[in-house]
């Protein structure tokens, strides 16, 4: 249930102002750590703003809502639910130079499909996307652990989609006047959408989300709830191609390297580590034979 949920307990915020405190503080912690040999008054033009990060995240949460639309097989709904609180929770304490969001939103997906039980092979995922499908593969199953790290394991998400499934039963039951209420489910998902894009689900539960929202899609055929904060909302916009395209070339010079698969820096890491997992492995071997070696001495005695 909602109200003993992980969502409400750990990621269900009091507002606008202390998400966007908790994002600044991501922001800085990741220019403190990073911005060692780059100069105070150079910092502003070498890191990304946090309004720039904050620009470029809402472009990623409208081509993942697109690949979730246009994905095959096609996906429930509660896949875009989950892969957007997935994403949203991320970036609330993690900065966009520390992991490139196409790389956490490509494995937000993957890991709904499997929360959600709806399984994809990962072979079967990567066909829905343009390019190295290897190294797509190869970034998803790198990212995953990180990715369920950072969400402390809480991977259980209520949909607001399944409070309007609620809401539409109650409409029906209450409602029988109602000619064919299913028409009403259209609107209901738009609005959702919207709100799946907007910090309202950081701050309200799902069925506020959803009964907030009731006159915008019943027609005033539904009771009065609470009202959701409508100017969180916002309509999707096609991107700014030229400012996002400024803002990738930025984040490129700024990233963190150990983070991206893309670089020698993350290759040696990667090498370096499977490395000493050889090393584990063969000492563990070493102490086996070194262990049946000593009982066959015994053995022999």
């Amino acid at each position: 249930m909602f109200a003993s949920s992980t969502q409400l307990k750990c990621w269900t915020f009091s507002g606008e102002t202390e998400l966007k405190q908790l994002r600044i503080e991501a922001n800085q912690n990741f220019i403190k750590a990073h911005g060692r040999n780059v100069p105070e008054e150079d910092r502003a033009s070498y890191f990304l703003t946090y309004e720039e990060e904050r620009f470029l995240l809402r472009q990623y949460e409208i081509i993942l809502k697109e690949f979730c639309n246009k994905f095959q097989p096609p996906f429930p709904k509660c896949i875009l639910g989950t892969s957007l609180a997935f994403f949203r929770r991320f970036w609330v304490n993690n900065s966009p130079m520390d992991y490139h969001p196409k790389d956490i939103m490509l494995t937000v997906v993957y890991l709904s499909c499997k929360v959600e039980e709806f399984y994809v092979p990962i072979g079967q995922f990567v066909s829905n996307l343009k390019g190295n499908r290897e190294k797509f593969a190869d970034t998803i199953l790198t990212f995953e652990l990180l990715l369920m790290s950072k969400l402390r394991y809480h991977l259980t998400v209520h949909n607001p989609f399944r409070a309007m499934e609620g809401l539409l039963i109650d409409i029906k039951t209450r409602f029988k006047e109602l000619e064919n209420p299913e028409r009403l489910r259209k609107n209901a998902e738009e609005y959702i959408d919207r709100c799946l894009l907007s910090d309202i689900v950081l701050i309200f539960s799902p069925s506020q989300i959803c009964d907030g929202s009731a006159d915008d899609w019943t027609g005033g055929c539904a009771a009065v709830y609470l009202p959701a904060e409508k100017h969180m909302l916002k309509r999707d916009k096609d991107l700014n191609r030229e400012l996002v395209g400024q803002i990738q070339k930025k984040l490129e010079r700024c990233r963190n390297q150990e983070n991206n698969p893309d670089s020698e820096v993350y290759k040696a890491k990667m090498a370096e580590l499977l490395d000493d997992d050889e090393d584990m492995r063969s000492r563990k071997r070493a102490r086996r034979n070194e262990e049946a070696r000593r009982l066959d001495r015994e053995l022999l005695e």
